[in-house]
């Protein structure tokens, strides 16, 4: 440029040709030629933002034994806490060592884990305590930025903090505890649900377990169980059902496909139909009988878990999208239309597979409507099946039972408020 030139010439050139710069960088990145090098003072910023594009890992453990919807709720707190929640699922060796026999093995909890819809990424045969190679291994190998675990406490049979190395390298974050529901619980209902079924059911008192269904006390039942099993005082609230819903309806064309049942102990038979039926349209509908269906069907001492305890199990699986809370027993054509229901099915695999033979059959409308269709159940596993397990493993699990039954009264007679959902 002339060096006579006015200074505002001079001036506009430079913007000019600054203009271009820029403008021939941005396209050689847009076109993947070149590679932006922002220089100071924005070098801080970039390395901060380059850092951020890697997702915060966060990692849970468990032996999701008869898994409920306190599990879930875990999983799902841990899940908040990051970008991606990869989770440990504990060896029935390990279980066996420092707890008694677990009643599902290690394929079904890892169905049940894997269909939790918090669940990116699962360990097999996590050790139960987390060593320093093991965590070292969770940091190198998985990424894990923190290990999470509840607020009650974990403890190695020698009495020793399970979670040590994690605080100890300041790589730890907890979580709330889930009042209402544990698996020692769900085990002492059935083992009491057992006791007074041998001692002999009586129409003329209240059930103990219609009490635990209901929840009509929260106090230790005397007698009911040498563990001192507590009877159930789940609170369902609004704000939990929300955070377990996925918060959207089906499009206007979308076709949606409903089951129902009861649902009761929620286990890996039921995921792997709901997963099936998922498959088979674009929205997936469940319902879930009330309590008192469940009681007419299966008998007085059913269900173990209440109405809200199961809905919330069933809520929390990939495959649902939606549920109904309390569902009739027979679907009835203004309900197939309120819902805009493409098809109902059911399993091959269920503990009321009678409904043809009965005066009412549950599912007369959409036969005949031609919407109804009967699905392969891939296991060959139903609520009974795991009342079963407890009833042939009795004094090993009531054993287990009055071991925990200490640290679960030590836990709530200490128990103070902690913030959290």
């Amino acid at each position: 440029m002339d060096p006579e030139a006015p200074a505002s010439s001079r001036f506009v050139a430079a913007l000019i040709l600054g203009g271009l710069v820029v403008g021939v960088s941005a396209l050689a990145f847009h076109l993947g030629l070149a590679t932006p090098r922002p220089t100071p003072p924005y070098t801080w910023w970039w390395r901060r933002r380059k850092k951020k594009t890697r997702p915060v890992r966060v990692y849970m453990d468990g032996c999701f034994d008869m898994m409920h919807y306190g599990h879930c709720n875990a999983l799902r707190q841990a899940r908040a806490l990051g970008d991606e929640l990869v989770v440990g699922v504990v060896s029935d060796d390990e279980i066996t060592a420092n707890k008694g026999p677990p009643v599902t093995p290690l394929h079904e909890r890892l169905i049940m884990v894997r269909a939790i819809k918090w669940v990116d990424e699962v360990i097999p045969d996590a050790p139960y305590a987390i060593t320093e190679d093991f965590m070292n291994k969770l940091f190198t190998e998985y990424n894990i930025d923190y290990i999470i675990h509840g607020d009650d406490p974990c403890l190695l049979p020698d009495g020793t903090d399970a979670y040590a190395l994690a605080k100890k390298a300041g790589r730890y974050k907890q979580i709330k505890r889930t009042e209402g529901v544990s698996s020692t619980d769900i085990v002492g209902r059935m083992l009491l649900c057992v006791r007074e079924r041998s001692i002999g059911d009586s129409h003329n008192h209240s059930s103990l377990q219609r009490q635990f269904s209901h929840g009509h006390s929260q106090k230790v039942e005397e007698g009911g169980s040498r563990s001192g099993t507590r009877i159930s005082h789940f609170l369902p609230t609004s704000r939990r059902i929300v955070q377990f819903s996925n918060g959207k309806g089906p499009g206007p064309d979308a076709r949606i496909v409903y089951i129902d049942g009861a649902f009761d102990l929620f286990h890996a038979g039921h995921v792997e139909i709901l997963r099936i039926a998922r498959e088979l349209g674009d929205f997936l509908l469940v319902g879930i009988h009330t309590d008192q269906t469940v009681s007419a069907t299966r008998g007085h001492h059913r269900p173990i878990m209440n109405l809200h305890e199961r809905s919330l199990s069933v809520l929390a699986c990939r495959y649902v999208d939606e549920v109904i809370i309390g569902a009739p027993w027979e679907i009835s054509k203004d309900m197939i239309t309120t819902f805009n229901i493409s098809l109902v099915v059911h399993g091959t695999i269920a503990e009321n597979m009678d409904f043809r033979k009965d005066e009412s059959n549950p599912y007369a409308v959409p036969m005949a409507m031609g919407i109804y269709q009967q699905l392969e159940s891939p296991l060959d596993i139903t609520t009974s099946t795991i009342i079963k397990r407890i009833v042939a493993n009795h004094e090993a699990y009531q054993k287990r039972n009055e071991k925990k039954e200490a640290s679960e009264r030590k836990y709530y007679e200490g128990k103070t408020y902690v913030s959290g959902d």
